[in-house]
Parts: structure tokens; sequence; C-alpha cells
């Protein structure tokens, strides 16, 4: 087992993700890498994962073969995105995007938590609904929906969401949105919640935003 210590990545330090142009979860990564201005230091190695078709150049340093995959200049892997999102943090924002301590540090956290969450109903929801008549479960596909409306609704409602900084849970959020309007055009995810569709109009023009476009290329 490696033990990694703060401090460890030298200034020099060359990191390769296992990448996706299509994933939201690789997306808050290169955000979070692009508003802390290393970017340029990571180098993207595209890769196709699949439920039924396991990677083996992925599993080599991630045993579920899942991306995101952060390798480190020495070859230790990190994953997922969450721990890659705040070892970046630690190790190059010194702690810019999750407060160091006290009652934010945790609200971030879980706010953070949950947005995962909903992202990943979302991922399931489009699998599902993708499914063939026949084999697509519709009591899935709709439980999908309420779910994630669900955390919508809870982020409209979440006043300290909108009162702090930018944080961790800020840039998930943002990946999250982009992901429904990539996937689910026609969902009108900003109906009745004019107060996150105001912000995440405003957090599209960051270029951490734009220069992490979605695109469905394999």
């Amino acid at each position: 087992m490696w033990r990694w210590r703060a401090g460890a990545i030298s200034e020099a330090a060359d990191m390769k993700l296992f990448w996706s142009s299509r994933s939201p979860f690789v997306r808050k990564v290169m955000i979070v890498a692009h508003e802390l201005g290393i970017a340029g230091r990571i180098e993207r190695v595209r890769k196709v994962v699949h439920p039924a078709k396991p990677n083996a150049e992925v599993m080599a340093f991630h045993p579920l073969s899942k991306i995101p995959t952060l390798i480190l200049d020495d070859g230790q892997a990190i994953y997922d995105s969450r721990v890659i999102c705040e070892f970046l943090d630690a190790e190059f924002g010194k702690g810019t995007l999750v407060p160091a301590s006290g009652v934010a540090r945790w609200q971030v956290f879980t706010r953070h938590s949950m947005i995962d969450a909903m992202v990943e109903t979302c991922v399931m929801w489009n699998t599902e609904r993708s499914k063939p008549e026949g084999r697509r479960d519709d009591e899935v596909v709709q439980a999908s929906g309420v779910r994630a409306a669900s955390g919508l609704d809870a982020l409209e409602r979440d006043k300290g969401f909108y009162e702090s900084g930018l944080t961790l849970s800020h840039v998930a959020a943002a990946s999250a949105l982009a992901y429904l309007d990539f996937r689910f055009g026609t969902l009108g995810w900003r109906e009745g919640r004019p107060r996150l569709a105001e912000w995440f109009e405003e957090f599209s023009q960051r270029p951490s935003f734009i220069e992490t476009a979605f695109a469905d290329v394999y």
C-alpha cells in the first residue's frame, strides 16, 4: 500500500488522467484543474469503460475499471472523482475549493456528495431509458426522474450554496447541470428553479467551464 504525504508532488510533476469527453465526473475534475491553473500539467488519456466490458488498461490502475483515474508521476493512482478533486485542491490549491475546517467544510462535503449521487442517478436514468422497449425498466426511469428533481430542488433551496464563494460543491453542481443539458435537453430543469438557473448561467461564463465542454466522442 502506497502512502501519500502532503507536498509529495514536485512543481514539475506530470500527471495523466484516464478521461472521457462524455463523463460528468471527468468534467468535474477538469474544471477543478482549470480553476487551479494546472490543467496543462495533466495529460488526458481517452479511455472507454463499460459495465459489461472491463478495460484492462484502466484496471491496471483502478481495479474496478472506472474513470476518472489520476496517475501521478510515480505511477500511483488516485480515484474516484471526489478524491481526485480533493487531492488536487489540497496539493495545488492549498484549500482554495474546500474550507479547511469547521461547519463550512462539512457543508461542502455533504453538498458535494448529494450532487454526485444525483449525477449517478442521472447516468443510470440515461442508460435505462436508452434501452429498447421490453428491456427497459420504466419504474427505474420514473424513479430516477423523481430523485433527480428532488436533488435539483434541494439546490434551489440551499441558501448557503448561493452565499458562499466558489467551492468544490459549486464545481460539482456546474458539471451536473451541464450533464442534464447534454443528455436531457428537453427536461426543462430550469423551470421553477430561477435561482439555480441564474447561478448556472453565470458559472457557464467561466473559462474553466467553457474549456471542458462535453462532446459525444468515443
